[in-house]
């Protein structure tokens, strides 16, 4: 034994000196590798047998634990069977001996590597395995101990890692489906018998005089007085023994609950038991008992019951996120809602002791649930009630005996009780959860729509007033103060999902508070405009008012409120304004359509109010109003200006549906509200504007013009004296993006043909002048760079003539890109203002060729164009435009911009591929003749420089040009001849320009040799899709030179996992690919696939050939496929587990 006595000191020193914070990295290098080399041993595990019974070190207890976890996982086939009798003594007697006084996460992982060798032993070598298990629970002294294997055993086997083989996968799944009843009978036993043995003891309690709870409404949920009174009963008070016991009951059954199917075995009476616990978590007594005298211990005893109600509740979601439901446990289901709609009832009663709030506040304290993050009560009954009603309510909600309407007065009263914003919108969520579900039921059942609503209408319109007086600081201050409105929220990844651009706290507050606001709006339009308009029209009074206390001073206009009170008041009521005008914005939408003459009246209330309110800002600046707390006040007034022209802005298609009911006959009244917004919009036209205002107006503009596209416009004073103020050089700019968006506006009164009037009229030879000396008037600048530019810039000219590129470049791009989906005419006189401009960008290109920002935009500035106009642009210039291109983008010059340009320059490359997308993408011959040019680009110059980067940039782009070359050019690759097909029956088309097509797969196929995982997934789609519309896998070429070589590929690729979120598409790509020839695929192909396999002995490779049944249809090819590529990586994981020298028989 003294060399076992000598290792073990030896080790203990060794890990001492590892973990000591003086040992320097190099030492803890070559400690492990020591130890790793010690590991490796064939007997290692005698010695840490040794260590594990002999030391005390926490240490030396996990290494040697780790070793022996090494040894079962991937060495297991080569240890002689003797040992392993050995080792499945000796654990399983060391874990009984000490697992009272081993540390807990000792235990633990002692308990996992007993279950590691039932994973490869049970129950041929290791038949008492699972038996031993439910031996440990029955016996008092260790039901912790059994309950502990149990749950390492359900995460173990039941959802097993890959190294085991699908044929040992399904048979522990199935070994454990045969001991699932045995398991929660046991389990359910426990359970009772502690609720039992405590609730004997329990003092009840005298019925206090609010304890009549709920008589009516909890007999109409539970339809049975014996439940209800089960439920009534007192909480037993736990010793400390029996609430760990508990917890660890209910973890397991949370563990079995998220893999076991929905079957009888879970039967009444667990669920009963399951409910009991989870009154733990909802009953605030329990807490308030465990702190009585303040004693610590007691509080965490609170905590621990708290715990249990947590853990409860898991094991119920478990069960409702399951959305198959067999008839049999429908009933079963029903109990649960009942039950658990029962908790609600109790965590929203009021009584005289607790606001429902404060109660929901205690029972939001999180409590830590074994190794798992704290969780709260009040975070796992939301996550119960989003279950519920997403995935349950369309079939609960038949039940008769199911009252929903209170279930929804319950969840009102627990949603507006929310302690925290975060769950406040966890509960807007499943409100709107509902909506969605009521929306789409009425418009699958229009027949029974009012019986529909009229069962719902109360609550609907209770939850829309409650929203709205929650997004005002009239009623809610307190609350809206703490939402921060400053900082953007910096979570991209959950702003990526909800599809949002990036909003501040208060912002996303109210923009999903507006959400709901809208929905009930769809569903009752009458009833949501009757609550918010009167509302808005408060707040309007008290700005319309502030007209009284404007006062001229010496330096301006200053706003005569002083008193902080008065001040507070209106920064509120200025608050509360804003969110209301934008409520009314986001509503615009249910007064166009079908329901545009039912709702007239309504709408035009709310535009005519909008148009007087936006006036009268611009007309006495309240913008520009000095005020006595100009750091809150004026943004204020700045904020209100703005959300009302955004809010009329939303009401531009019900302007544009008014103008064609009524162009004909009176239309005095739809002039004027475009005039009187005009008045409104013209003054804030200004640099001196501040900017969040100018752009709401400019916005406004652009939609005026385009949206509602009045024949008058153009002939208002007001739009008049904006395009004398942008054509005018004297005048000062504009910020960048107004300057766009107002440029845009006056181009499109110009270019887009009215509403209603027949081509005869409209007026098309002045608007066309009219829009070339607009034009003219923007690019004078620009168009005499021409001249200069060839020559040598000094630095400062070069800088000034850069701003001027861009300034000009910027404002055309986005005026061609506004009409590109416009009518002909219209973009016919687009294209003949802007000729001389374009020419003039082309002239320059050449000049800008090392400067890659302006190579930048005027590449954009083309691409806009070839989208938009390329047909105007007529095919001698748009040739001249490629051919210069071409020529520009030299080999030296791609690789000086890829290589050496960063990021603009790859983006320079990035457009010019675009340019050439859509250029090949063009029907028709007329620029087929470029074909052979741009793939000799592609595959001579661009592929070349980008194919060994590991950087993604260009690769989607050239790939995508690639993609289009194939689709819209196939006849360039293949001459298809119709009659050639009718004689031999089958299309086989004649092959042209071989090479090039073969040199593109190429490509594609090493792509899919690359990590980035976004160029496989756009790629395999591409193939697919060639696939799909071409039949691309079927011609000869690919089928004879390539298929299988891409299969390989594929095949491989599943192998190394190097693509794991991609396994269900490459499964169907192989498919289609393997489909196309499934006799060479079964008889060439897989025997060939599987002698190149290394790592794997020949009997493997037949066995794994064997497995692998000749299946012809998706479901079954796939799930082959990802047999073979399991138990290939598992047999590989074996054989290189095996010491050296072993026989494999």
């Amino acid at each position: 034994m003294a060399s076992e006595e000598a290792s073990l000191r030896a080790l203990e020193s060794l890990m001492t000196e590892f973990f000591h914070n003086c040992t320097t990295n190099e030492r803890k290098r070559e400690i492990e590798e020591l130890l790793n080399n010690f590991a490796q041993q064939i007997g290692a595990w005698r010695f840490c047998l040794y260590f594990l019974s002999s030391t005390r070190n926490d240490y030396v207890m996990m290494y040697s634990l780790t070793v022996f976890e090494n040894l079962i996982n991937k060495m297991w086939l080569g240890v002689p069977s003797q040992d392993k009798m050995e080792i499945r003594s000796c654990l399983p007697k060391l874990l009984l001996a000490h697992h009272k006084t081993l540390p807990y996460f000792i235990r633990n992982k002692l308990c996992k590597v007993i279950v590691d060798i039932g994973r490869q032993d049970w129950p041929m070598f290791y038949h008492d395995f699972f038996t031993n298990i439910l031996q440990l629970i029955q016996s008092p002294v260790t039901t912790p101990l059994g309950l502990i294997m149990l749950k390492t055993t359900s995460e173990e086997l039941a959802c097993p890692r890959e190294d085991l083989s699908v044929a040992r996968k399904e048979e522990l799944r199935k070994l454990l489906l045969d001991q699932v009843q045995t398991v929660l009978g046991l389990l359910t036993g426990i359970l009772e018998s502690i609720w039992d043995k405590h609730s004997v003891t329990a003092a009840t309690p005298p019925p206090s005089p609010t304890s009549g709870e709920s008589g009516d409404l909890l007999s109409s949920l539970l339809q049975s007085p014996s439940a209800a009174k089960l439920l009534n009963q007192p909480i037993p008070i736990l010793d400390t023994e029996s609430e760990y016991i508990c917890s660890l009951a209910l973890e397991c059954l949370a563990h079995l609950f998220s893999w076991i199917p929905l079957s009888t075995s879970i039967t009444p009476s667990l669920l009963t038991t399951i409910f009991h616990f989870a009154r733990f978590g909802c009953d605030t007594r329990v807490r308030k008992m465990s702190s009585v005298n303040g004693s610590s211990q007691n509080s965490v005893l609170g905590q621990e019951r708290g715990r249990l109600g947590v853990l409860a509740m898991s094991c119920i979601n478990e069960l409702m996120s399951k959305n198959c439901v067999p008839m049999e446990f429908e009933e079963y289901l029903l109990r649960m809602f009942q039950q658990t709609f029962y908790l609600l009832q109790k965590i929203t009663k009021e009584n005289n002791a607790h606001t429902v709030k404060s109660r929901l506040e205690e029972l939001d304290e999180r409590v830590l649930c074994w190794g798992r993050q704290a969780e709260s009560y009040i975070e796992k009954f939301t996550d119960f009630l989003r279950l519920f009603v997403s995935v349950h309510l369309r079939r609960i909600e038949s039940y008769s005996q199911f009252p929903v309407v209170e279930f929804l007065a319950l969840l009102f009263k627990y949603t507006f009780h929310q302690p925290t914003h975060e769950g406040y919108f966890s509960c807007l969520d499943i409100w709107t959860l509902f909506l969605d579900y009521l929306t789409s039921k009425i418009k699958s059942r229009l027949a029974d729509k009012e019986a529909v609503l009229n069962r719902y209408e109360d609550a609907l319109v209770l939850l829309l007033t409650e929203v709205l007086n929650r997004i005002q600081f009239r009623y809610n201050q307190a609350q809206l103060e703490e939402l921060d409105d400053e900082t953007l929220d910096d979570d991209v990844r959950s702003r990526v999902e909800r599809g949002q651009l990036q909003q501040t706290e208060w912002q996303r507050y109210l923009r999903q508070s507006l959400e709901v606001v809208a929905k009930v709006m769809e569903l009752l339009p009458t009833h949501a405009f009757s609550t918010l308009f009167p509302v808005l029209q408060d707040n309007l009074e008290v700005y319309l008012g502030l007209q009284q206390f404007v006062v001229t001073s010496g330096t301006g206009h200053r706003l005569n409120i002083t008193a902080e009170n008065d001040c507070r008041r209106l920064h509120c009521s200025l608050r509360d304004l804003s969110s209301l005008l934008q409520a009314v914005g986001r509503l615009a939408e249910y007064f166009i359509g079908d329901v545009f003459a039912a709702r007239f009246n309504d709408a035009l209330t709310v535009v005519e109010r909008l148009v007087k309110v936006t006036l009268y800002g611009s007309q006495i600046k309240l913008y520009n109003i000095e005020t006595a707390v100009p750091s809150v006040l004026k943004p204020d007034l700045i904020d209100v200006h703005a959300q009302s022209l955004a809010a009329l802005q939303a009401y531009a298609h019900w302007l544009a549906q008014f103008y064609s009911e009524v162009h004909r006959q009176n239309p005095e009244q739809f002039i004027s509200l475009v005039s009187t917004a005009l008045e409104a919009i013209t003054p804030l036209i200004s640099s001196k504007v501040q900017e969040k205002l100018l752009l709401s107006a400019c916005h406004l503009l652009v939609s005026l013009a385009t949206t509602v596209r009045p024949v008058f416009l153009i002939s208002i004073p007001a739009v008049q004296k904006v395009f004398n103020r942008i054509t005018d050089t004297s005048a000062q700019r504009l910020p960048d993006k107004a300057q766009v968006l107002v440029c845009r506006a006056l181009s499109n009164v110009l270019l887009l043909p009215w509403p209603n009037l027949p081509e005869s009229e409209q007026q098309w030879a002045v608007r066309s002048t009219n829009h070339a000396s607009l034009i003219s008037a923007l690019t004078r600048e620009y168009r005499q760079l021409k001249s200069s530019a060839i020559l040598p810039q000094r630095k400062v000219q070069l800088e000034d003539t850069k701003v001027i590129i861009h300034q000009t470049l910027s404002v055309l791009e986005d005026i061609v890109e506004s009409i590109s989906g416009e009518s002909t005419k219209s973009r016919q006189i687009c294209y003949q203002s802007l000729q001389e401009s374009v020419q003039v960008s082309l002239a320059l290109f050449p000049a800008f060729i090392h400067q890659s920002d302006v190579t930048d935009e005027m590449l954009s500035f083309f691409l806009t164009l070839f989208q938009g106009l390329r047909v105007q642009m007529g095919v001698p210039f748009t040739e001249q435009i490629i051919q210069t291109f071409l020529n520009m983008f030299t080999r030296e010059q791609l690789a000086e911009s890829i290589l050496h340009e960063g990021s603009t320059g790859c983006r320079v490359v990035e457009k010019f591929l675009k340019i050439l997308q859509v250029v090949v993408q063009e029907p028709g011959q007329v620029f087929k003749p470029f074909l052979p040019s741009v793939i000799s680009l592609c595959m001579e110059q661009v592929y070349p420089i980008i194919a060994e980067r590991s950087s993604p940039d260009v690769k989607a782009e050239l790939f995508e040009l690639l993609f289009r070359v194939l689709h819209h050019n196939w006849r360039y690759f293949f001459k298809s001849s119709v009659l050639a097909s009718v004689q031999r029956g089958v299309a086989e088309e004649q092959m042209e320009n071989e090479a090039q097509f073969s040199a593109i797969m190429q490509a594609f196929g090493q792509s899919f040799l690359q990590p980035d995982i976004h160029l496989f997934k756009q790629n395999l789609f591409y193939l697919e899709t060639l696939n799909t519309k071409q039949k691309l896998y079927h011609k000869k070429i690919f089928r004879t030179t390539m298929l299988f070589q891409f299969v390989n590929v594929l095949l491989q690729v599943l192998v190394h996992k190097s693509h794991d979120l991609l396994q269900e598409e490459i499964g169907i790509a192989t498919y289609n690919m393997a489909s196309v020839d499934f006799d060479g695929f079964y008889s060439a192909f897989l025997p060939e696939f599987l002698a190149n396999c290394d790592g794997v002995d020949s009997n493997q490779k037949n066995v794994l050939g064997r497995n692998f049944k000749m299946d012809r249809d998706l479901p079954s090819f796939t799930q082959n496929v990802h047999r073979l590529v399991n138990d290939l990586r598992y047999y590989r994981l074996c054989n290189d587990s095996l010491p050296p020298g072993t026989v494999k028989l």
